[in-house]
C-alpha cells in the first residue's frame, strides 16, 4: 500500500508538487504511527499471518516473530522522528519532497528485511535499503555528501558480493534459501570447509554493512557529510537494520557458534568498542564524534551475540533500541546546534545550554545513556552484556567492555563541556533554541530513555528474556 500511494503522488506530482508533497508527508506519519501500534498494542492472529508474495519469478516469504517486532518498533519511531523533524530541517519543497519518497523506500526496505525468512529476500530488502540510503546522503548534491555517499556505494558493493557469494555457497548445500532449511543444512554438515567459507563471507558482507572495524571507512565520511537529517536516519536505525539484524539473524542459523565464528565477533567487536572510542576522543567534528561513537556502541552488540547465551542476545537487542535512540537523539541535538550556530566544530562552541536550554539537556540524557550510567537505558543494555560475557568466561572481553564505557564518558563528557557548558561564546549571545519540530522529537526520545531506564525490570521479564529464548 505505502509504494502503490508513493507511485501515484509522484505520478501527479509533475503538475501538483507543492500541494501533494503534503499529501506524501501526512500519510508517512500515519505509517510510522500504525506501525507503532500494531507493534505495542499486537493483534495476535495478524502478526502470526506469515505472508507470500511473488513478483514474477522472484517470491518473498515474509513472517514475524518477537525479534522482529522489535526491530519493527524501532524502525516505526526512528521514522517517525525523522519525518518531523525533516519538517524542521528542510526548507526546499523539492527536497523535502525527494526526502519523504526515499524515507518511504528505505521503510519499505527495512520493513521487508525484518519480516524476510529466507536469505535471499534478506538480501533483496537490503539492497534496496542500502540504494534509499546512498542517494539520501547524497539528496543536496554538495561536494563532501556526494563523497561520502561514492564511499558507501563501493563498500556497499563490494559487501554485496560477498553476500551472494555467501547465499550461492550456503543454498547449494542447503537447496532452498530459507532460513530453517540453512540451519539444517548447517547442522548436518558440521565442520564442512565449504559452508565455513559461506558463513564467513556472510560474515564480513554485515560486517560492511555495519561499518564495523576494520570495514568502517565510508561511516564516519557518509555520517558526516550527509545532510543532517539523513545522519539522524540512517544512523538511529538504517545501518542497524542493513548491517546488525543481519548479524543476529546469522548466529540464530548457526545455532552454537563454532570457535573460528565465534573468535571473529570477539574480535571484531571488541576492536570496535576500543578503536572507534580512541578515535572519538580525538574528533572536533560534532557529528564525525557521533559517528565513531556509533561504530563502538555496535562493537557491544557484536560482543553481547558473541556470548552465546540468552542473556547475551537480550542485552544485543536491547542494546540495539536503545542505540537507535539514544544515537537518533545526539544526531537531532547535533542538527539543532548546526541549524542555530552555523558550525558543528565543538571547539568554538561553548555555553549553548544557557542558550538552547532543552537540546543541552536533552543531549546531557543521551550521552549517559551512550555511556551507560544508571539507571539510564543504556546503562541495563551494557550489563546484560557484559554479565553474558562473564557467564561464558569471556573475561577479557567483559573486562574490555567496562573500560571502553570509561573511554565513552571520557568523550561524551567532553562533548558536553565544549558544546553546552562554560562561558557562551560572544558569537552565540543572539543564539536560540532550535523550532519545535527539533525540540518536541528530542524530548520524546530523552523521555524514551529515562522510561526504559526505570521500567528495565518489568522490559526484561516481558521481551528480552522471552526474545532471547526463541533465538
Amino acid at each position: 500500500m505505502p509504494i502503490l500511494l508513493l507511485m501515484i503522488v509522484n505520478v501527479l506530482s509533475f503538475s501538483h508538487k507543492s500541494k501533494l508533497h503534503n499529501i506524501l508527508f501526512g500519510f508517512g506519519l500515519l505509517t510510522a504511527l500504525a506501525q507503532i501500534a500494531l507493534v505495542l498494542w499486537p493483534n495476535k492472529n495478524f502478526w502470526q499471518l506469515t505472508a507470500n508474495y511473488q513478483f514474477n519469478v522472484i517470491k518473498f516469504n515474509l513472517a514475524a516473530d518477537n525479534l522482529t517486532l522489535v526491530m519493527l518498533l524501532a524502525i516505526g519511531l526512528v521514522g517517525l522522528i525523522a519525518l518531523i523533524v525533516a519538517r524542521g530541517l528542510i526548507n526546499d519543497v523539492d527536497q523535502e519532497y525527494n526526502f519523504t519518497n526515499l524515507w518511504f523506500i528505505a521503510l519499505t526496505g527495512m520493513n521487508g528485511l525484518v519480516l524476510a525468512t529466507d536469505i535471499f529476500s534478506l538480501y533483496v530488502f537490503i539492497e534496496i535499503t542500502a540504494v534509499a540510503s546512498f542517494i539520501l546522503i547524497a539528496l543536496t548534491k554538495e561536494r563532501d555528501a556526494l563523497e561520502g555517499a561514492f564511499k558507501y556505494v563501493i563498500f556497499s558493493s563490494f559487501a554485496t558480493v560477498l553476500m551472494l557469494a555467501a547465499i550461492a555457497l550456503l543454498v547449494f548445500f542447503a537447496g532452498d534459501t530459507s532460513f530453517a532449511a540453512i540451519a539444517n543444512a548447517i547442522k548436518a554438515n558440521p565442520g564442512n570447509s565449504l559452508i565455513l567459507m559461506g558463513l564467513i563471507l556472510y560474515l564480513l558482507s554485515v560486517f560492511i554493512k555495519s561499518g564495523l572495524i576494520p570495514f568502517h571507512g565510508w561511516l564516519p565520511d557518509a555520517y558526516s557529510a550527509a545532510p543532517a537529517i539523513t545522519s539522524i536516519f540512517i544512523a538511529g536505525i538504517v545501518t542497524k537494520v542493513v548491517g546488525i539484524y543481519p548479524l543476529i539473524r546469522f548466529v540464530q542459523l548457526t545455532g552454537t557458534l563454532a570457535d573460528p565464528l565465534r573468535n571473529i565477533l570477539l574480535l571484531v567487536g571488541g576492536t570496535s568498542i576500543v578503536i572507534a572510542a580512541l578515535s572519538a576522543l580525538g574528533q572536533t567534528n560534532f557529528k564525525r564524534l557521533l559517528a565513531y561513537s556509533s561504530i563502538s556502541q555496535m562493537g557491544y552488540i557484536v560482543l553481547g551475540l558473541a556470548a552465546g547465551s540468552a542473556l547475551g542476545l537480550a542485552g544485543a537487542i536491547l542494546h540495539i533500541f536503545n542505540h537507535a535512540v539514544f544515537k537518533s537523539l545526539l544526531f537531532i541535538n547535533a542538527a539543532a546546534v548546526e541549524k542555530q550556530t552555523g558550525t558543528l566544530d565543538i571547539d568554538k562552541m561553548g555555553g549553548l545550554a544557557e542558550k538552547m536550554p532543552y537540546t543541552g539537556a536533552t543531549s546531557a540524557i543521551a550521552s549517559l545513556s551512550t555511556a551507560g550510567i544508571p539507571p539510564l537505558s543504556g546503562f541495563w543494555s551494557k550489563l546484560l552484556i557484559i554479565i553474558a560475557l562473564w557467564n561464558a568466561q569471556l573475561y577479557f572481553y567483559a573486562t574490555v567492555a567496562v573500560l571502553a564505557s570509561l573511554l565513552t564518558l571520557g568523550y561524551m563528557l567532553t562533548l558536553q563541556r565544549k558544546v553546552f557548558f562554560g562561558q557562551l561564546e560572544n558569537a552565540f549571545y543572539e543564539t536560540k533554541e532550535a523550532g519545535w519540530q527539533l525540540v518536541l522529537p528530542s524530548l520524546l526520545l530523552a523521555g524514551i530513555i529515562l522510561g526504559l531506564g526505570l521500567g528495565f525490570p518489568w522490559l526484561i521479564n516481558t521481551w528480552l528474556i522471552p526474545i532471547g529464548k526463541i533465538l
